[in-house]
């Protein structure tokens, strides 16, 4: 008896969500991302995996996959993250996602010059 009470207390456990799961953990979106001012960008698919954060559009830049942290207010949970590059410094992402849509804001960080505000703007892949 005790070892059925056993079994069914980690299937249970097995099915409900990490307590520090993250909202957005398995979500994928695409979109653009684009230097602020412009109007024509990269496309872009963002990806949320296992704690950590991915740009396709960074990946021919050299930055790397980054953990993030993501908290639920209401229907919108809001990002941030900091994805870098040996060559071109540091993104740091802040944006949100509510009802599908995804926005955020990228600056740009390098050494030595002024950030650069970028943005992206994408839907959740289904």
């Amino acid at each position: 008896m005790k070892s059925i009470a056993i079994l069914a207390a980690i299937a249970l456990a097995a099915a409900l969500p990490a307590a520090n799961a993250s909202p957005l953990d398995g979500q994928t979106f695409e979109g653009v991302f684009l230097e602020k001012g412009k109007t024509r960008g990269d496309a872009d698919t963002l990806t949320f995996r296992d704690g950590r954060f991915r740009s396709s559009a960074c990946d021919r830049y050299g930055y790397a996959e980054a953990p993030y942290k993501a908290v639920a207010d209401g229907e919108t949970i809001r990002f941030e993250t900091e994805t870098t590059s040996p060559k071109y410094g540091a993104l740091k992402w802040t944006g949100y996602v509510r009802g599908g849509k995804l926005d955020a804001t990228v600056m740009m960080m390098r050494d030595g010059k002024p950030p650069i505000e970028n943005w992206v703007a994408a839907g959740r892949v289904k």
